[in-house]
This record gives C-alpha cells, structure tokens and sequence, in this order.
C-alpha cells in the first residue's frame, strides 16, 4: 500500500525572525535537501518541497517508518543548531497509507490529507500515525508503534486510532503483538499550562490536576463560562489524559490545526502542544485559553 509521509521543520517561523529571510531560507534549503536525500535512500519519492519540510510518498509502510526514524536519530545523534541559535532543529512527522491518485506528477487522497495533519498533530521529534499504517507493517516493526486511541483528525467524520512511533534507542520497546504499550507508566511526565501569559509546569500522576473557577483548582481559570471543576488531566497508563467535567465543554486544538476535538463530558489524550478553550470554542469573544505542552 503506497505510504505518504509529511515531515515539518518546528518553529520556522521563529528561525526567518530569527536569523533573517536570507540566512533561514539557505538553512531550510538544506535542511529540506537531506530529508529528501534520506527519503530517497529507503525508496521514496520527493512529490513536493514546502519551504519548510517534505511531502514524499512511498512504495510500502516499512520503507516509510524506516525512513522517519532514519531522520528523527539522525537530527539527535548529530544535531543541527542554527547560527546565533541554541536549540537544535527539531521534526515533526505524519505518516499515512493508502489508496492515492496521481496527476502530473502530484499526488492526492485522504492519505495525503491524513498525513499532513497528523504532522501538524505531532510535537517535537515526534512521528504519528493510524491503525493503516500498522496494519501494512511487518510483525517485527509494529512493537515500535505505541496506542495513542482515537482521536478526532481535522476534516474527518470518524475518529482515527493514532499511533506514536517510539523511535529513540533508550526506549523499553517491549510490546503487546496488538500494538498496545506495555511500557513502565512514565510518573514523570511534564505538563506545560500557560495562562495569560504565565507558565505553570505539572509533573503528572495518577492524582492528576484540575482546571476550573474554584479557587481550590490547580489551574484556576476566573470566567464564568468556566465551570469549578471544569476539567482534569491525570497520568493514566503512561499517557496523558484529559476529561472534561464541564457545563459548557472543553475544544481541543492540536498543533497548528484550525478544528478542534470537542469534549463534553467525555475525553481524549493530550499529545505534542496546543490549546484548550474551556466553555466556548477558541473564536469567541475573550475565549478563555490555556496553551498546552507535553513533554
């Protein structure tokens, strides 16, 4: 099954302020030169450059993840920092098979619509992808991809099973043959919530934290929109969830996309970064907003 990959440079935006158009521009054509070199190597095509990453597709799922997790330890092992800069280059990838149409040499489908919003899905060296991919893979790389559940993908009717692609060396990849991690709860996941402008870091557990207009709350958020106990994010099975308690509901905006998963009084799991509209969705007037990060 024919397999597209989306992989993104983070924060390009920041690197033109940054180090100016002329210079930026230089370091995406390069950065942007060895993601298609690397593609090229595991069987892929170059479909498009975007700027700021690769639209390539390729020939089976193996190939693809083989290749996304090439780059991903390539950028570790050897990082690339930029002039005057002290944060290395960092991707995010999205990966998805299926049926595609070709036309003069451009390629279209729900995989690559899929794809591209599972890379804008993703956090910082991270590669996302759905139950096609592992379904396509062979017995032997199917351990690398953890369940992340459904979640809703921008544009979608139905729910997709995300998963995570557990790419770095020092990970316990001891799986079950389903896909499902069997990894050690992680009790030191970190939570960044930012409100207003002020930044509050969570080590999460099983105990969780709450947000809402109680005062009591770990994260208290003063609007009347906002119920007392509005929402909880506990640690629960090495992921991150989040609950909604709420009279109003909670939306969830992932990564960069402009549609949210809507909550009410249901939940999802937090992955990457994003931002929470807590009793209305983020276009209303003086949304309450609480940016997210997951590390």
């Amino acid at each position: 099954m024919p397999t597209v990959v989306f992989a993104d440079i983070v924060g390009s935006t920041g690197l033109f302020e940054q180090m100016g158009d002329a210079n930026a521009s230089l370091l995406m054509n390069r950065l942007t030169g060895l993601l298609g070199k690397v593609f090229e190597e595991h069987r892929g095509r170059v479909v498009k450059l975007l700027g700021d990453g690769v639209f390539a597709v390729f020939p089976d799922a193996g190939s693809a993840i083989t290749a996304c997790v090439t780059l991903q330890s390539r950028f570790q092992s050897d990082p690339v920092i930029p002039t005057g800069g002290t944060t290395p280059i960092q991707m995010q990838m999205g990966v998805e098979s299926g049926e595609l149409v070709e036309i003069d040499g451009d390629c279209f489908g729900d995989a690559v619509n899929s794809a591209s919003r599972l890379a804008d899905l993703a956090g910082a060296d991270q590669i996302l992808t759905t139950q096609h991919v592992w379904d396509e893979l062979v017995a032997a790389q199917r351990p690398l991809l953890r369940s992340l559940g459904p979640m809703h993908l921008r544009g979608k009717a139905q729910t997709s099973h995300i998963y995570r692609v557990e790419w770095q060396t020092d990970r316990d990849l001891d799986a079950t043959a389903m896909g499902m991690s069997m990894y050690t709860p992680n009790v030191h996941q970190t939570l960044s919530l930012t409100l207003l402008g002020r930044t509050q870091v969570f080590q999460l557990t099983t105990t969780g934290i709450t947000i809402g207009r109680s005062t009591e709350a770990s994260l208290p958020v003063l609007d009347p929109r906002v119920s007392r106990v509005h929402a909880t994010i506990r640690s629960r099975g090495g992921q991150i969830v989040l609950a909604d308690a709420s009279s109003f509901g909670t939306w969830v905006y992932f990564g960069n996309q402009a549609e949210a998963v809507a909550l009410r009084r249901t939940e999802c799991f937090l992955v990457g970064f994003g931002q929470l509209s807590l009793g209305c969705q983020i276009d209303a007037d003086k949304a309450p907003l609480v940016a997210f990060e997951v590390s």
